[in-house]
């Protein structure tokens, strides 16, 4: 068996997609919310920490006239839809989830820099789609790490009844 069948037949127990796919939709959420805000100009109740209106007023919250939760809204769509495609057996589409999550992993550790030791100042908003971010990467790298488990147990089985 090769390794991506075997990783492929590690995902037919859709557990780890489907708990992707509902954590996608917690980001799509709260990046839909912040995208919402800024368009209308709505201040954003900071009601755990102070400093939500200093970030999203910063120089960082936007690329050209584009704030980053909307780009973060599209990319937790994406990561929503191929965790999903997963679930439905469609396992190579978990290759580039772990793909879009590693780079919004990396994205939502920048921004996490960026607020602390450069604006000076948290948006809880921000901390919560930086959790489901890395969440998501996470829950690729367990099913991952899961799966190579699988493979040195039965790569071991296979040896012990050769020899036997």
């Amino acid at each position: 068996m090769t390794e991506d069948v075997e990783f492929e037949e590690d995902l037919k127990m859709p557990r780890i997609p489907i708990a992707a796919s509902l954590i996608a939709l917690v980001g799509l959420a709260d990046s839909v919310y912040l995208t919402a805000s800024h368009y209308t100009s709505e201040p954003v109740p900071c009601s755990l920490i102070e400093g939500c209106e200093k970030v999203l007023n910063s120089e960082f919250a936007v690329i050209g006239d584009v704030p980053i939760a909307a780009l973060g809204a599209l990319a937790y769509f994406a990561a929503f839809s191929l965790a999903l495609l997963t679930a439905f057996h469609y396992p190579r589409t978990w290759q580039l989830f772990g793909l879009l999550t590693a780079a919004m992993a990396a994205a939502s550790l920048w921004l996490i820099y960026l607020q602390v030791f450069v604006i000076g100042a948290i948006c809880q908003f921000c901390m919560i789609s930086a959790l489901s971010s890395i969440t998501l990467f996470v829950l690729f790298a367990v099913s991952y790490f899961l799966s190579r488990g699988k493979k040195l147990v039965s790569a071991e089985s296979d040896e012990t009844a050769i020899a036997n």
